[in-house]
């Protein structure tokens, strides 16, 4: 028997809220049914095929519902969770007790957590401090913008890692490991260590591009990336370099999509006035209120980049 969990594919929450839930659920659900692990991406049109929900039972977290018949479990904490009015109203006349969606939670993770605690009798507590560092990480739970930039913490450059690779067998390896041990011993271990050095001269190498590439525009920080190998950076770099900025909004493209990517600055002095998700909302997008994204084809660069610029003049206002 086996349990396929689908999780936000390159995020450090979505690997975390795998991570918990897979333990919760081997502990406290199926003990000794066979786990497999399924990376999911925002891109244009339809997110899932059905084909991935091949478990005898099937999990969704830290991403969008599917109102297909074969998934079992759902933990969901982004404003945009519904791609469609029917998979909401499909939501909430579910009564299996198993999908839970709470836009008020930071991270992923601390809700299935909160929840496997409460309705399932989990014992998080192995887990606290990888689910701490999720909840900060995805939270944007800093002092300044060097923290996340400067990245001198094991959990930053783990997430580095998370976010850079697409290696889905490394990842799941990183899930298992991250079941049972700490965050420092997997940073530590020989497989992740070896990929830290590189991952991290990108990271210096994407402060420049963005540095190079960033015009400002009233209270926006503008930067097009698509020239780049760069379609993931740190969010945060954007505030780093420019401190007073409120917004930061960037275009960049992958093989499978093109991406305006929006966020808002949590140390500006001017605060910030736009629901973002419901601006992403309006193109396809969504998110949360603070950062939010619109994916579209790979083909659609000149779409998405006169997209970025209609956002970039509503932020003015």
């Amino acid at each position: 028997m086996k349990i396929k969990i689908c999780y936000h594919g390159n995020c450090f929450d979505g690997v975390a809220s795998a991570t918990v839930f897979a333990r919760f659920y081997e502990e406290r659900i199926n003990s000794g049914w066979e786990i497999s692990y399924q990376p999911v991406m925002h891109r244009a049109g339809t997110l899932f095929d059905e084909t991935i929900f091949d478990g005898d039972e099937n999990a969704i977290v830290d991403f969008k519902y599917s109102s297909s018949a074969k998934l079992t479990w759902w933990f969901d904490h982004h404003k945009s969770a519904f791609l469609t009015s029917d998979d909401e109203a499909h939501y909430l006349a579910d009564t299996s007790g198993k999908k839970f969606l709470d836009p008020t939670y930071k991270s992923c993770t601390k809700l299935i957590a909160d929840i496997a605690r409460r309705k399932f009798a989990f014992d998080a507590a192995p887990l606290e401090e990888l689910i701490d560092w999720a909840n900060k990480i995805d939270g944007a739970f800093y002092e300044s913008a060097a923290e996340p930039v400067e990245m001198k913490a094991d959990a930053f450059k783990l997430g580095l890692v998370i976010e850079a690779d697409r290696n889905q067998k490394l990842i799941e390896r990183i899930i298992r490991d991250l079941q049972h041990r700490s965050i420092k011993e997997v940073v530590n271990s020989s497989y992740v260590r070896e990929l830290i050095g590189p991952v991290y001269q990108r990271h210096l190498r994407a402060i420049e591009v963005i540095k190079e590439n960033a015009r400002l525009v009233g209270p926006v920080v503008y930067f097009d990336v698509t020239g780049y190998e760069m379609e993931g950076y740190n969010k945060f770099i954007p505030y780093y370099l420019y401190p007073e900025t409120t917004y930061s909004l960037s275009v960049s493209r992958s093989s499978f999509r093109s991406k305006i990517s929006v966020g808002s600055n949590p140390w500006s002095p001017n605060p910030r006035r736009h629901d973002l998700a419901a601006i992403c909302e309006r193109y396809g997008g969504g998110g949360h209120a603070v950062v939010a994204a619109i994916s579209l084809a790979p083909e659609e660069l000149e779409k998405a980049r006169r997209i970025a610029n209609e956002i970039v003049e509503e932020l003015q206002t």
